[in-house]
């Protein structure tokens, strides 16, 4: 935005507030999320291409929200080959030009009524955890309004333009007192070129941080890891520098399927989901085991097997808490002996914690508020000992802790 709060001129024009160095920072905020969202008025306004341009790596799905359709019939963000783009509207809107978008490769999403809360919980669903809203002001109040808002990056450029009607980058929110502001809080301050960046969570806001292991545990995990001076490795996302760690991960395992016969896992997550089912005497049990070694994503199989689990609870293994650990270690040597690269990168953290940073997984991962347990990070930290034979081959010691 100009210094005087505006996205825009009065008639719309926007190219380009803010400096060359900022839309370079911009482009690395999309590499790193899952996807990117905008409302129709910046794809009529803005044309926008939305990839992380000049950044090498991930490219985010591109979302647009349009509740009426009302879209150009050509637009960058129809071009597929370089991002997936995905429509979300309001059901029963404008079939034709849906059946348009379609045949170009671009997915269309019918939502009973489209807002925000319902399309965030549709990402999550689809594994997009980390979700970048680059929109109008319009969208960005509603967002915000709907609390599906975590962090905010304002980038302000030292222009004025003036004009009571120039656009904004967030519409109404119905304040009409100061004192109902809402407060950003652990903001930061950079200068980026000639511009500023102020960035700062909306409260209130979860602690993102992981919990890794004590200083009284980390001896129990990685003997060689000194718990005063430890180097913290996160990992998370597959694109990441070390998302292969992941569970989700796209390395294929040859693991038994439990009925004595061996068969290629997609990734460790199909695995250790089909084998909260597996052993159990009962057709459905089985057709769930064969439904997640179909799914097509390791998301979709974590949907199933967690779906599945709450629905039939009476299906899953007796033993499935006691031996959890166990199956996913299993899968997790499994993997690292397949892939000898995987195997060198685990030895180049000799030293390190290793924190799975999911926010959402209190056993596996960080936790949304910190409070988890990562065990994925400890298992990963005993096998890396285990390689360096610094540990002996056993999941005990881990569960002990």
């Amino acid at each position: 935005m100009t210094a005087d709060g505006k996205i825009a001129a009065t008639g719309g024009h926007a190219s380009w507030v803010s400096g060359k160095a900022s839309r370079g920072r911009v482009f690395e905020l999309r590499g790193r999320s899952d996807a990117v969202i905008v409302g129709g008025n910046t794809v009529r306004l803005d044309d926008p291409r939305l990839t992380a341009r000049h950044v090498k790596g991930h490219v985010p799905v591109r979302i647009v929200m349009s509740q009426s359709l009302s879209l150009p019939e050509e637009a960058n963000l129809w071009n597929v080959n370089e991002a997936y783009t995905i429509v979300a509207t309001q059901r029963g809107a404008r079939r034709d030009f849906q059946k348009k978008l379609a045949m170009k490769g671009v997915e269309v999403v019918e939502f009973d009524m489209l807002n925000p809360r319902d399309v965030m919980s549709y990402c999550y669903d689809r594994g997009y955890l980390s979700v970048l809203w680059e929109c109008g002001g319009t969208l960005a109040a509603s967002a915000i309004s709907a609390s599906v808002i975590h962090k905010v990056y304002a980038f302000l450029a030292p222009k004025i333009i003036g004009g009571v009607h120039a656009p904004t980058p967030v519409g109404e929110l119905g304040m009409s007192q100061m004192t109902q502001a809402i407060h950003l809080v652990d903001e930061t301050y950079e200068q980026i070129g000639r511009d500023m960046l102020l960035s700062g969570f909306i409260q209130p806001i979860p602690d993102l941080s992981p919990v890794i292991p004590s200083v009284d545990e980390i001896p129990s995990v990685d003997p060689k890891v000194s718990p005063y001076e430890a180097n913290i490795i996160s990992f998370y996302k597959t694109w990441d520098t070390f998302g292969a760690f992941s569970n989700f991960s796209p390395h294929p395992i040859h693991m038994p399927d439990g009925n004595g016969d061996y068969f290629t896992w997609p990734t460790v997550e199909h695995y250790y989901q089909a084998h909260k089912f597996v052993g159990i005497d009962n057709p459905q049990a089985r057709t769930i085991v064969q439904e997640i070694k179909l799914a097509k994503s390791p998301e979709e199989a974590a949907r199933i097997g967690r779906t599945r689990q709450k629905e039939f609870p009476e299906l899953v293994r007796t033993d499935w808490e006691a031996t959890k650990i166990d199956v996913m270690y299993r899968a997790i040597k499994c993997k690292f002996s397949t892939y000898p690269s995987l195997t060198d990168m685990l030895l180049s953290t000799a030293g390190s914690v290793l924190v799975e940073a999911s926010p959402h997984d209190l056993f596996w991962g960080g936790g949304r508020e910190g409070e988890g347990l990562n065990y994925l990070g400890r298992l990963l930290m005993q096998l890396r000992s285990e390689i360096l034979g610094t540990f002996p081959a056993s999941v005990e010691a881990v569960d002990a802790a």
